[in-house]
């Protein structure tokens, strides 16, 4: 009977020990040399692995059948609680993980301080990997080849980290690859030729990098993409027919550059007709815009700005009905806007700046009741005078025309455009006459940008109804009268929202005693170099707590230098040069670290430099043309 009951005893102890959930060895050791390779964890979520049971740490999930890990999920941004948090990890990725063979999901996003290398042999021991999230971290090293014998992946995010060297030539043997995001890295080479086997891509993200070459002529080949975005790269040569090559007539119009009027839509669909988002810009692409492009009939947003783009705008670009954002600018392209942009009804923004389109613009692009944003400045248009019709465009808030030959007076017309108006630019034109006081009806008015024309007079004071005005560029016109009353700028928001200051290359002849006081703590760049200016440089000027650049250089101030600039610690450029200012440099300047440039040249300043950083390593130029300056880098002072 007693040996029944040890029997019984024993059996049941080896039950509940096969029932138990114990780690497999390889599982436990992977993951704890993980955790020894952390040396801070701010969600103290590896201090509770403790237990032998991994399956039962935070983070960490586990098959039911067999109790092997298949997730890991440890990324910096969580929820805990009922609120996000984000925290941190400091250390180096073990290569033990490999030791998981059963892992299905890698989740280490956004865990800025881990660092160290993707292991080299990860695509030889994670043959069930599907996810890996290695973005937002510091890892470095190139990409392992074995990555490319993760057959199962679905899903590979590694943007955001410093990996360097060339994409593995063997990437297209990710069959099952949904998502690839590597961007904001430093690879470099070209984009292998194999990648556009991956038939099963969604979303190809690239930009960011330093790769060269071609695009590979076959992309048109990634027939499910709807994300592709090589942008900010070196990239050469074409963009490849095959982008918007047809299934059933492929080279229809692929090389008439010449084409009128709309395009017929085709009776299939171009190969990338999934094709949503498409970002090529700041390359060094070349060739012409393909008119087959206008057969991406999904397109959302289209971006081939900053490249080495010639020709005509394809007249095609009018079938993209579902186009919002078309961005063409810093090209060499040619010939007038297409009548067919007019067609184009859902475009919210259009920008095709700094090319060679010549005017006039077509009539059609009055039909565009949705455009919020219309930038055609640096253009060949001739355009005279701003056309009436421009101010029928109901949603329109943002203006671009700098550049586009406009003269005369500004017309009065122009205040009906409307009130919702946030952005206008009609810079380098050769506008004349007053600014008009109607400008200050504009009450959501941020930027105004009025430069290198030819206005006169003086600054109407209905500028100081702006009150969310954030960036005032009138320089280089004839304005006159004082700028004090600018300085008196009041605004709904704590602080006041003026960033940006110039009025460089004027005429203005007023003191500037009012400089600093009011609600100007947010101004980061104050010009008002080259007028007339007369007068002290107030205290008050140190106030302006978070300038960065100060140029008052050109002018006839005169005075000591305020001691009060020195709490002006984001000060990085300062310029003071060709004024009247006398007294020594006062020794609390030695604050400015930030101080990047500096020229106290052609005043009558004296006395001994202050010594120490950074006016040590500024040049002679800096304070040259003061008689009474010693000290270094100019000739010692004498005893």
């Amino acid at each position: 009977m007693g040996s029944q009951v040890l029997w019984f005893l024993l059996l049941l102890t080896l039950t509940t020990i096969c029932k138990s959930k114990l780690c497999h060895p390889n599982d436990l050791k992977g993951l704890q040399d993980f955790k020894a390779g952390i040396h801070s964890d701010t969600s103290s979520r590896l201090n509770k692995w403790k237990s032998q049971d991994c399956c039962k740490w935070e983070g960490i999930s586990c098959n039911n059948e067999n109790g092997r890990v298949v997730q890991i999920n440890l990324p910096g941004l969580y929820t805990s609680g009922d609120a996000p948090f984000q925290s941190t990890m400091a250390g180096e990725l073990s290569p033990s993980i490999t030791l998981l063979k059963f892992l299905e999901v890698i989740d280490m996003s956004e865990l800025v301080g881990l660092t160290g290398q993707i292991p080299l042999s990860i695509g030889l021991h994670l043959p069930n990997l599907r996810k890996l999230y290695f973005l937002g971290n510091n890892f470095t090293g190139s990409l392992p080849q074995s990555i490319c014998k993760l057959s199962k992946l679905e899903e590979l995010y590694l943007q955001e980290n410093s990996f360097s060297g060339f994409l593995p030539s063997c990437i297209g043997g990710l069959k099952n690859l949904r998502r690839l995001d590597i961007h904001s890295n430093k690879l470099s080479g070209a984009i292998p030729e194999s990648i556009t086997s991956l038939t099963n891509l969604e979303s190809l993200c690239f930009q960011d990098n330093f790769l060269t070459g071609n695009i590979p002529e076959n992309i048109g080949n990634l027939q499910a993409l709807k994300e592709l975005d090589l942008s900010s790269n070196s990239l050469t040569g074409i963009i490849p027919h095959s982008v918007a090559k047809l299934y059933s007539i492929s080279s229809l119009y692929l090389n008439d550059n010449q084409l009128e009027g709309e395009m017929p839509l085709p009776s299939k669909p171009g190969q990338l007709s999934s094709l949503q988002f498409l970002r090529l810009q700041n390359n060094r692409l070349s060739g012409t815009i393909p008119p087959s492009i206008g057969y991406l009939t999904s397109l959302q947003r289209l971006s081939l700005a900053n490249n080495q783009l010639k020709g005509t705008i394809p007249s095609s670009l009018g079938n993209l009905k579902l186009l919002t954002e078309l961005y063409l600018s810093y090209n060499q392209l040619s010939g007038q806007l297409p009548r067919s942009i007019g067609e184009i009804s859902q475009l919210l923004l259009l920008s095709i700046s700094h090319n060679m389109i010549e005017g006039p613009l077509p009539h059609e692009i009055s039909s565009l009741s949705n455009l919020q944003s219309l930038d055609l400045s640096f253009n060949y248009l001739n355009m005279s005078t701003i056309p009436k019709w421009l101010m029928q465009l109901p949603s329109l808030s943002r203006i671009y025309l700098a550049g586009c030959g406009i003269h005369g007076e500004v017309q009065d017309y122009i205040k009906l455009l409307p009130k919702s108006l946030q952005e206008l630019d009609l810079s380098a034109n050769q506008l004349s006459g007053k600014i008009p006081a109607w400008i200050g009806s504009f009450s959501q008015l941020y930027t105004l940008n009025l430069s290198n024309n030819k206005f006169v007079s003086e600054i109407p004071s209905t500028i100081t109804n702006l009150e969310n005005l954030g960036v005032l560029d009138l320089h280089s016109n004839k304005l006159q009268g004082s700028v004090n009353f600018v300085f008196q700028m009041k605004s709904r928001f704590e602080g006041g929202s003026l960033t940006y200051l110039d009025l460089s290359n004027n005429n203005f002849s007023s003191a500037i005693e009012q400089i600093g006081m009011g609600e100007q703590e947010n101004i980061r760049y104050l010009n008002l170099s080259r007028n007339f200016l007369k007068g002290r440089l107030p205290k008050s000027i140190g106030t302006l707590i978070s300038v960065q650049t100060l140029d008052l250089s050109y002018n006839r101030l005169v005075s000591n230098l305020p001691t009060s600039l020195s709490n002006v610690s984001t000060l990085e450029r300062l310029m003071l040069h060709k004024n009247h200012f006398t007294g020594r440099i006062p020794e609390k300047y030695l604050k400015l670290r930030n101080l990047k440039e500096l020229n106290l040249s052609d005043n009558l300043l004296e006395g001994k430099i202050p010594y120490g950083k950074p006016f040590v390593d500024f040049p002679k130029s800096s304070y040259s043309g003061n008689r009474g300056l010693c000290g270094k880098p100019l000739p010692p002072c004498k005893s």
